[in-house]
């Protein structure tokens, strides 16, 4: 008997309690996460799965409910994460993921690469991607400028306080993906809500704020210096095209931080993940379905995440009709 009660539990679909962020550009969208949340309150961001010092993930169900990501990576290592991410990474998991609720404009920023962060911050950079769930007649995001800039013309627009004017604003809709490299000013503007997947960093360095104030009418700290090193005049386009072919992985966006792939789902989908030497995380950006696994069932509704280990070979999710975004190293 106390053998057993020895025995590691065996991993399954990991479900964690959403951390919300309270943000002064944030709506109300996702307050519902987190009952002791008042219901005015101005959450920006739901963090999905974070490995973040501060903000690490907690499990939501099953045997290890309670747990911090952190102490089962460091328990399961490549049974959690797989062979290649845990050599990579180590009890560190590289990703954070996000549902963000913009009410308001949030600040124009960018963020650094490997390279930068690794120097300034001993941390990784933040290369990301968003796709949007939802967006109001006008919702739009702030992705490069709108002409080409060089860093003198960029010094000059700071100095004189007329970067809005450079900005290239880009219309969304529902089902628009956008991959932000490092080096990017972008911005998420008013009326969106959308996933974001990126890399395990919180640096975020803001060069305009909308000439806000909060409630005690301080101005929030922008990062000049540190944006005018890390900034890429490069223009590259930001949206990307993909197909949406059903109960098919769909290729999205494939990198050397990420890969992710649109899953258009109706009735029952089947995914074998043997192939990937990885964890997976399953976002249902779309409504309300179900997983699958070893004959246990397990909800999945709009707007959850779900981390599958990588020791699962494979798994289901069924819905009468749902979107879910599949991402994994």
């Amino acid at each position: 008997m106390s053998k057993k009660s020895n025995l590691k539990p065996k991993l399954y679909p990991l479900k964690f309690k959403p951390i919300l962020k309270e943000k002064i550009w944030g709506g109300h969208h996702l307050n519902y996460k987190d009952s002791s949340i008042a219901k005015n309150t101005k959450i920006g961001e739901s963090w999905e799965i974070s490995g973040v010092e501060d903000s690490i993930s907690v499990v939501d169900n099953g045997d290890l409910k309670g747990q911090k990501l952190k102490a089962i990576l460091a328990d399961y290592k490549e049974q959690l994460v797989g062979n290649s991410a845990y050599k990579r990474f180590g009890n560190e998991f590289p990703l954070l993921i996000k549902f963000i609720d913009a009410k308001d404009n949030l600040s124009v920023r960018l963020h650094p690469d490997d390279k930068i962060a690794k120097a300034k911050h001993n941390c990784l950079g933040k290369t990301e991607m968003w796709y949007i769930i939802e967006a109001e007649k006008d919702g739009f995001i702030i992705a490069d400028f709108n002409r080409k800039m060089n860093r003198e013309e960029y010094f000059k627009a700071v100095e004189n306080m007329t970067i809005k004017d450079v900005l290239n604003h880009i219309k969304v809709k529902s089902g628009d993906v956008f991959f932000i490299a490092p080096g990017l000013i972008h911005a998420i503007g008013s009326g969106v809500l959308l996933a974001e997947i990126q890399q395990t960093s919180d640096i975020t360095y803001r060069i305009y704020d909308w000439d806000r104030v909060d409630d005690q009418g301080r101005s929030r700290e922008l990062h000049q210096q540190q944006a005018s090193e890390a900034i890429d005049f490069t223009y590259r386009e930001s949206k990307v095209k993909y197909d949406k072919t059903t109960n098919s992985a769909n290729e999205v966006i494939h990198n050397e931080h990420f890969k992710t792939d649109y899953l258009k789902v109706e009735n029952r989908l089947n995914l074998d993940l043997t192939k990937y030497d990885s964890f997976t995380i399953l976002m249902n950006v779309g409504k309300d379905a179900k997983l699958y696994y070893n004959e246990n069932t397990f909800t999945f509704n709009a707007k959850e995440t779900y981390l599958i280990p990588a020791s699962i070979s494979n798994i289901s999710i069924e819905a009468k009709q749902t979107e879910v975004l599949r991402v994994h190293i």
